[in-house]
């Protein structure tokens, strides 16, 4: 059993709930931030009684750039030993078509929030000599992705931070570690116009549960990068060997869309 604070962003619904009733069922006190208070209160409620876990909830829209400090200083009445910068979005389309506050809605979230919030963090735990970080990255930051170009270079950010942090911070006794699940069965798809592509429909899609155990345990460990699930270490193997045209032409298969009467997941 661990007793390390913890705070999730993202935590209301998908794989962010998930780390949360992971972390909640092995001893942890929670701090869970996501927009919507009623949403998060449930959820509090929900992993109060089936992990008996100490649960503190804090609403802020994690896009805004004050929301990182604000979620900080109420955070310092617990020591926040474990960080888990889970929260995130993207959006299907071409580029060019896009609308513009989508694409920076992706930056914001996905990038420039986990800076924040890690910057902040982080002087605690180096000063203690003890924390960690848990990023959620992606298989998709390892390669190009046409029709998602914006979420796979935010990945791929989110992971090239995180390996220059684990070098930054070797011999402090903080660790961050890079989660890259595949595609995962969270509403992260609908909400990304996502749910009739080939991605969801024809590939394998791992539930939100194991993405969030096998997280916790590479974070246990301190691995710097962790890619969830056999299949996608098996991929992302083989696609170490391919050019990035043929990653990206690949990866641009699995974002077209499958027609309905062919459709099997829901």
């Amino acid at each position: 059993m661990n007793s390390e604070t913890t705070l999730i962003t993202g935590a209301s619904s998908g794989s962010g709930f998930e780390l949360a009733r992971e972390f909640g069922r092995h001893g942890h006190s929670l701090i869970l931030t996501a927009p919507v208070q009623s949403e998060l209160e449930l959820v509090a409620r929900k992993l109060q009684s089936e992990t008996g876990a100490k649960v503190q909830v804090i609403a802020r829209d994690l896009e805004q750039p004050d929301a990182a400090r604000e979620i900080y200083e109420l955070a310092q009445a617990e020591a926040v030993e474990i960080l888990v910068n889970n929260a995130g979005l993207g959006h299907l389309g071409n580029f060019w078509e896009l609308p513009m506050d989508s694409i920076l809605s992706m930056i914001r979230l996905n990038i420039e929030g986990l800076v924040r919030r890690s910057r902040l963090f982080l002087p605690d735990m180096v000063r203690r000599k003890s924390g960690r970080i848990l990023n959620t990255a992606s298989v998709a930051g390892f390669e190009p992705g046409p029709k998602m170009a914006t979420y796979h270079a935010t990945k791929a950010f989110v992971l090239s931070l995180s390996a220059s942090l684990v070098e930054e911070l070797r011999d402090t006794g903080v660790s961050v570690t890079a989660l890259c699940p595949g595609a995962t069965d969270t509403d992260f798809l609908p909400k990304a116009d996502m749910s009739d592509t080939k991605l969801f429909q024809k590939g394998h899609v791992m539930a939100s549960q194991d993405v969030a155990a096998e997280g916790y345990e590479a974070l246990l460990r301190s691995d710097p990068i962790y890619v969830v699930g056999g299949l996608n270490k098996a991929q992302f193997f083989v696609r170490r060997f391919m050019t990035k045209t043929a990653q990206a032409r690949m990866a641009l298969k699995m974002y077209q869309k499958v027609p309905a009467s062919k459709q099997k997941r829901h």
